[in-house]
């Protein structure tokens, strides 16, 4: 995954609570490509090493996948080559397995150098806890060069502790010939809509949404949504920002919720189904034509073409549209739940770990990267227009336009509290719990 705006670049710039958990974003003056003196960065060229001795970086990514996975191994070995004294060793690890894996690794005494980061509540920890190095003053001459907006996901008390390389929003991805046989000629833009077509699809025998709530995460993007459009920007930033979601709109988000879960629009076991690990997840069911529609982020066109016997996923037959709107609630179409990819540093990584990074997303790299089409929707300023992919292009320009974004609320928490709300969401879909039940266990996770 990973974990996901066109000619302009990203206009969420810093932080609403940059120094509590960095968990909202609201739009700048102006787009970041239009910053006095934002300068791309070099093209292929990386700077000298810093030391003349041997070094060895241990760099973990979720990746593990093609095309992001030969994409990375081509970059480490571009670099290895321009820089004889570095040898990069990459482990690349199923994003579950990452995130388990992870906490272990940082208080061993191996910690990766370089490692994925969703920025927010989780890289808060991470920094309270002495794992993870300060790049403010290193970045200095080159942080420029980074959608500001981007960075600001990725700081702590002002201070930058890691780098972005794609940022996106959550959305639908669809398969169009499903939905051309329900009748549904165009996607629908308001909840009333969307709820008037899920009987339509499933009339036609094939599973209208795709979940793979094993991975409650997924099921949580839902709740946030309808939570975002009920409540609008503004209660959704106060509720991140003061730990308090007393207020009824998140009750009203339930409710909603659970007029979906009752039209049973699920593919077959859904609570049990993974999200992405094998033919049969929730992106492989729709990569293979046995669902009509996945509510995820950016990253499913990359995720979504190794889960099919070709390679490529849905072809033409893939479409994207945003979540709709709520009749009579205060969040508009601008208003999304997002966030992005980046990495981290350790704190005792050596100075090659983010000369390595800087190479990483120059212009060059990221202009390849965001090539592949595979979902990379680069933050490296003069990079964006090599996405070509025309719903890529189409959530580029969504990005562009949007006027706040909500960092998804498992990353936006620590750790602890993110699980605490994907459980309280899955325990909706499960039929545990009810609307309110769910809004008082978001609750009490946060105030706690």
């Amino acid at each position: 995954m990973i974990l996901r705006r066109l000619a302009a670049t990203l206009a969420i710039v810093t932080l609403v609570g940059a120094c509590s958990s960095g968990a909202t974003s609201s739009p700048s003056t102006a787009p970041a490509s239009a910053a006095a003196g934002s300068p791309a960065p070099s093209s292929a060229a990386s700077p000298a090493p810093s030391t003349a001795g041997k070094v060895t970086i241990t760099w973990w990514n979720n990746a593990n996948t093609d095309p992001g996975k030969t994409f990375n191994q081509t970059v480490v070995d571009e670099y290895m080559a321009a820089h004889p004294n570095v040898t990069i060793k990459i482990s690349a690890m199923q994003n579950e397995d990452f995130k388990t894996k992870l906490p272990l690794a940082l208080n061993s005494s191996t910690p990766p150098d370089i490692f994925a980061s969703w920025g927010g509540g989780g890289l808060r920890q991470q920094v309270e806890a002495g794992k993870v190095k300060d790049l403010t003053a290193d970045m200095a001459s080159w942080a420029n060069t980074i959608n500001v907006g981007a960075l600001g996901l990725w700081q702590v008390d002002g201070k930058q502790y890691g780098i972005p390389f794609t940022l996106g929003l959550v959305g639908f991805w669809y398969n169009k010939d499903f939905f051309t046989k329900a009748g549904v000629t165009t996607p629908p833009a308001t909840w009333d809509d969307f709820l008037a077509d899920v009987p339509k699809i499933k009339a036609t025998g094939v599973a209208p949404i795709s979940l793979g709530e094993k991975d409650a995460w997924t099921g949580a993007f839902w709740w946030e949504y309808l939570a975002l459009r009920e409540c609008g920007k503004d209660k959704m930033g106060a509720a991140v920002k003061n730990n308090s979601f007393e207020d009824p709109c998140f009750v009203k988000a339930g409710e909603d919720l659970k007029t979906l879960i009752d039209l049973k629009p699920f593919n077959d076991g859904f609570l049990g189904t993974p999200a992405q690990t094998g033919a049969t997840s929730a992106a492989g069911l729709l990569a293979n034509g046995k669902t009509s529609m996945e509510l995820m982020g950016q990253w499913e066109p990359g995720v979504m073409g190794p889960l099919t016997p070709d390679g490529k996923g849905l072809g033409d037959k893939l479409g994207w549209f945003p979540f709709p709107t709520v009749s009579g609630g205060a969040g508009a179409i601008t208003e999304g739940i997002g966030g992005g990819d980046g990495y981290a540093i350790s704190v005792n990584a050596p100075p090659e770990a983010l000369d390595f990074l800087k190479y990483y997303v120059s212009v060059d790299v990221m202009k390849r990267r965001g090539a592949l089409n595979d979902g990379t929707l680069p933050t490296t300023i003069g990079a964006e227009s090599s996405v070509t992919d025309p719903n890529l292009k189409d959530l580029l320009a969504k990005r562009s336009e949007a006027t706040f974004v909500q960092l998804y609320l498992d990353q936006a928490f620590s750790a602890q509290v993110g699980q605490a709300i994907n459980d309280a969401v899955a325990g909706q879909f499960s039929g545990s719990l009810k609307a309110a039940e769910v809004q008082a266990a978001v609750q009490a996770a946060t105030k706690k």
